[in-house]
C-alpha cells in the first residue's frame, strides 16, 4: 500500500508464562480489533484490569470498515481517543442516491446543529485500530498480548480456564470473565458450542480502494443502474489520504478470482471515472455477506460482542458501530457485578438489550440488501417502480433504500427502565441514548455528555434537595442545569423537553433510565435500584 505502513507490535512473554505460574485475571478479552480494543479501554476506564489476547501482531489488513457514526464517536470521546479519529477522518453528513445518472434522493444524517461529534466519519480501519492501540498502551490497566492464540477454553462455576499458544509455547491462565471479540469466524463461539444463524445473500461485491485526486464532494454517493455499470449498483465515498472506496455489485455468477485481478478492477474504475482518470489501486477484495447473530450473548463466564455476536451486510455501516455499542452496554454492568454491587442477572440484560439491537440492525440490513439486490420478481418490480417514481414523486424518494445508516437502537422495553409516569414530548424516552448539547461550566464552553461521567447521574433542571442519590453502595451524583452547568443556547432543555424541576436518571452508558417532572428522591432511588437489576 502506498499510503500506509503497517506497524508490527512486539510480542513479549508474559510474567506468568515465564514463571510457570497460574494467574487469575478479572477480565480477558479475545481479539484486538476495534471492538476488543474498545472493550479493554472501557473496562480500564472503570478500573478493571484487562488482558487482551490477539493471535496477530499488527492492525487489520486493508481499509475494511470505513464509516463510524456519531454515537460510537461519543463513546470513543469518553475513552479519550476520538479527537485523533475525527482529525484524521473525513467528516460527512450528506448522502445522495442516483438512478442511472439522475439524482433521486438526498438525506442529511445530522439535520440539527450543535453536537460535539460529527454525524459520520470515514476512516480506514487500520488507522482506527492504531489509535486504539496507542490509547491502550498508555493505560496501566490494559495488558495487550500479541501473538497469543486461544486454543481451548474450559468453564467452571466461578472461573474460565484458557489455554493459549505463543511463540514460547503453550500455557494456561484463568479469567473471572471472558469477552469474545474475535470476529465473525469466532473460535471462542465454537468452543462454547454457540449457534450463529441467519441468512447468507447470494450476491458478490467488489471493494476497490483507489488513491486519486477527485472533484467529488465529501458525501456518500450511491448509484442504481449507472451507465458505467449497467444493471448493478455502485457506492462511492472518500477516506483519509485521498483514498476513495468504491463498491461494485457483481452478481452471484461473477468469478471472484477474475474480478480481483488488477486489470479487471482498473477497467471497472476507468469505466466509472473516465479513460483518462489518474488513480492508483490501493486494496481490493471480493466478498459475499450474511446477516446472522448468536443465539445467546452470554454463555456462562463468556460474553460475546461485535462480529462474534452478530454479522450484518456492510450497507448502513452497522457492524463495527454496533459492536462498539455492545461494549458500551456491557462495561458498566460487568464492573458492578465484579465489585459485588449488582447481581449476575444484570449481565443477562446485556443479551436482552444488545440482541434487540442486533435484530434491529439485521432487519435494516436485510431490507437494504433486498432492495439493492432483489431476488424475486415481485421485489424487483417494487424496486424498479420506486426508482422510476422517485424522479417525479417525492413520496417515493425515501423508499430508495441504499442502506439505512447506523443509528443507536433504543432499549424502550428494557426491564432496567422505569416507565414514564409523567407526560413528556421529544425523543429522550427511557432506554434512549442521551442527546448531546452545548453547555457552559465555570465560564468555559463545553458539552453535556462528557459531564455525565462513568457512573449513574441525576440530571435536574433547577434546584435539588440533595447532592447525590444512594441505593446501597451505588451512588448517583446530581448535576443541576442552571447551577452546575448552564444551558447556553436552550438546546439542552429543548432536547430533553425540560421545564423547571424536570429530572432524568442517566445510566453509566449515557442512556436514560427514568425521568420525572419533579425531583423526588424516593422515586429516583427506586429507579436506581431497578436500573441495576437489584
Amino acid at each position: 500500500m502506498s499510503t500506509y505502513s503497517y506497524p508490527k507490535f512486539a510480542y513479549r512473554i508474559s510474567a506468568e508464562q515465564q514463571a510457570g505460574r497460574l494467574a487469575r485475571h478479572p477480565v480477558v478479552v479475545i481479539g484486538a480489533g476495534p471492538v476488543g480494543l474498545t472493550a479493554a479501554l472501557d473496562f480500564a476506564s472503570r478500573g478493571i484490569p484487562t488482558v487482551v489476547l490477539d493471535d496477530n501482531d499488527t492492525v487489520s489488513i486493508g481499509s475494511r470498515a470505513v464509516c463510524y457514526a456519531k454515537r460510537p464517536l461519543e463513546i470513543w470521546d469518553r475513552l479519550g481517543c476520538a479527537a485523533a479519529m475525527v482529525e484524521k477522518g473525513i467528516s460527512w453528513r450528506i448522502g445522495k442516491v442516483f438512478f442511472e445518472e439522475d439524482l433521486r434522493y438526498q438525506f442529511d444524517l445530522l439535520p440539527e446543529p450543535d453536537h460535539k461529534m460529527p454525524a459520520m466519519i470515514n476512516l480506514q480501519q487500520y488507522y482506527l485500530e492504531e489509535y486504539l492501540v496507542e490509547t491502550c498502551a498508555a493505560s496501566p490497566l490494559v495488558d495487550l498480548r500479541w501473538k497469543h492464540k486461544l486454543i481451548s477454553l474450559h468453564q467452571d462455576a466461578d472461573v474460565a480456564t484458557l489455554t493459549v499458544e505463543t511463540p514460547d509455547g503453550v500455557f494456561t491462565l484463568e479469567a473471572e470473565w471472558v469477552v469474545a471479540c474475535d470476529g465473525a469466524n469466532s473460535d471462542t463461539r465454537r468452543m462454547v458450542g454457540a449457534e450463529f444463524t441467519g441468512q447468507a445473500f447470494m450476491d458478490r461485491f467488489l471493494i476497490a480502494d483507489v488513491v486519486m485526486k477527485a472533484e467529488f464532494p465529501t458525501e456518500r454517493w450511491f448509484w442504481f443502474d449507472p451507465p458505467f455499470h449497467r444493471n448493478q449498483s455502485v457506492l462511492l465515498h472518500r477516506q483519509a489520504d485521498d483514498v476513495w472506496r468504491i463498491d461494485f455489485q457483481l452478481g452471484w455468477e461473477a468469478d471472484p478470482v477474475e474480478e480481483k485481478k488488477p486489470e479487471n478492477i482498473i477497467r471497472r474504475v476507468k469505466a466509472m471515472l473516465g479513460p483518462q482518470a489518474d488513480f492508483e489501486l490501493e486494496w481490493a477484495s471480493v466478498y459475499q455477506f450474511a446477516c446472522r447473530r448468536i443465539d445467546k450473548f452470554r454463555y456462562g463466564r463468556v460474553i460475546f460482542a461485535g462480529d462474534a455476536a452478530h454479522q450484518v451486510s456492510p450497507f448502513g455501516a452497522r457492524g463495527a458501530n454496533s459492536g462498539v455499542q455492545d461494549v458500551d452496554n456491557l462495561g458498566w454492568k460487568l464492573k458492578l457485578v465484579l465489585d459485588g454491587l449488582a447481581p449476575e442477572r444484570l449481565l443477562d440484560t446485556y443479551h436482552d438489550e444488545r440482541a434487540l439491537a442486533a435484530d434491529d440492525n439485521i432487519a435494516h440490513s436485510t431490507r437494504s440488501t433486498d432492495f439493492i439486490t432483489p431476488k424475486t420478481a415481485m421485489s424487483r418490480r417494487f424496486r424498479n417502480a420506486v426508482l422510476e417514481l422517485a424522479g417525479a414523486h417525492p413520496f417515493a424518494r425515501p423508499l430508495m433504500n441504499s442502506g439505512r445508516l447506523s443509528m443507536p437502537t433504543p432499549y424502550l422495553h428494557s426491564v432496567l427502565n422505569t416507565p414514564d409516569a409523567d407526560a413528556f414530548a421529544g425523543l429522550m424516552l427511557p432506554g434512549t441514548a442521551c442527546a448531546d448539547a452545548p453547555v457552559e461550566v465555570d465560564g468555559r464552553a463545553g458539552w453535556l455528555l462528557p459531564l455525565l461521567g462513568q457512573g449513574f447521574t441525576v440530571l435536574t433542571f433547577g434546584e435539588a434537595p440533595v447532592s447525590a442519590i444512594e441505593a446501597g453502595a451505588i451512588r448517583a451524583g446530581v448535576l443541576r442545569v442552571g447551577h452546575d452547568l448552564l444551558d447556553v443556547k436552550g438546546l439542552l432543555a429543548d432536547r430533553y423537553d425540560a421545564a423547571p424541576g424536570t429530572t432524568y436518571l442517566i445510566r453509566p452508558d449515557q442512556h436514560v433510565a427514568a425521568r420525572w417532572r419533579t425531583f423526588d428522591p424516593e422515586k429516583i432511588t427506586a429507579a436506581l435500584r431497578r436500573a441495576i437489576a437489584a
